[in-house]
């Protein structure tokens, strides 16, 4: 396979998980918002910081208000990671490698961003937010059932799941980063109420509530909540498990020591940190979360150099 190929393949992925992660990202702020707006320090502006965008927002807005954030996050194409860009870069990622893809693949992401485009420039209002933000999850998913029932089990399917899985596990720390600093107490006073449905949130956010309660069986906590999505090796959303799921894969290409030996060092380093005690020092839980996503990056060089061409990728 070329490598211009495979790195458009790759990105593909990337984008369209980014798509997807970014609109539940927002789906959860908004239901946090409406159900507990005086009971958390919690705002829109929030969304700007974790997404690590304030210098380029503030270059095109004036306000971190709700609708600011919405068109920003949503529709605005002068960021990059904007749903409506990411669908943009999966779409012409794809165009450009539709030879060795499903041809339903391409009509239903060509699709996707017909509509949303459609929808951004009629304006992303509260009213209807929701229903945005459901289609961006549910045609990604579509898209994900397509690759897993159509495409054949070659090097185009790799550089897929690897760059589907790593750009899951990324945004997964995105939300606990962003949501844990809200919800965590410093101390047992600090305790709001109904935490525990504020974390049950989090996890709808993540399509994890029922996993969770089928293997941790207990009520929902922030400290178990933070357990599950880091370390469980089982819930597809885990970064755990997004991170084993990319080893096996590897197999399929050439060259896969060192990316393999980068992924297996990370892994052995996040199944190993005490996450109950990160639970109880909030600052901790972001640097180890910081750490995390520079081992995210370190994966991601490690393929782009072996398998783009010898250098690091342009797009992202």
């Amino acid at each position: 396979m070329l490598s211009r190929v495979a790195e458009n393949i790759y990105w593909l992925a990337r984008y369209l998980e980014r798509a997807e992660d970014t609109a539940r990202l927002i789906t959860v702020t908004s239901h946090l918002l409406l159900d507990f707006s005086r009971a958390t320090r919690l705002d829109w502006e929030s969304l700007v910081t974790i997404t690590g965008s304030e210098a380029i927002f503030d270059e095109h807005y004036e306000k971190r208000d709700e609708a600011s954030v919405l068109n920003f996050l949503c529709g605005d194409q002068r960021y990059g990671s904007s749903i409506i860009a990411s669908l943009a870069a999966a779409r012409e990622n794809l165009r450009t490698t539709r030879d060795i893809m499903p041809r339903e693949i391409w009509e239903e992401i060509n699709q996707l961003y017909l509509d949303i485009n459609r929808k951004v420039q009629g304006g992303i209002t509260a009213r209807n937010r929701d229903s945005f933000l459901k289609r961006v999850i549910r045609s990604c998913q579509t898209v994900t059932g397509l690759i897993e029932g159509t495409l054949s089990d070659t090097q185009v399917r790799t550089f897929l799941l690897l760059g589907r899985h790593l750009e899951r596990a990324d945004m997964t720390t995105r939300i606990i980063d962003v949501r844990s600093a809200n919800l965590l107490p410093r101390t047992p006073e600090e305790l709001t109420p109904f935490e525990n449905l504020q974390w049950m949130s989090v996890l709808k956010s993540l399509t994890g509530y029922q996993m969770y309660r089928q293997q941790v069986r207990l009520r929902v906590r922030g400290p178990d909540v933070l357990r599950f999505l880091l370390q469980d090796k089982t819930f597809p959303r885990a970064v755990t498990c997004s991170l084993r799921t990319m080893v096996p894969v590897l197999e399929n290409l050439p060259r896969h020591d060192r990316v393999q030996q980068v992924i297996d060092d990370l892994s052995r380093h996040l199944i190993a940190t005490d996450v109950e005690a990160l639970a109880a020092e909030p600052e901790q839980l972001h640097l180890f979360v910081d750490e995390l996503q520079v081992g995210f990056n370190q994966v991601h060089n490690a393929i782009a150099e072996s398998y783009f061409g010898g250098s690091l990728s342009t797009q992202g």
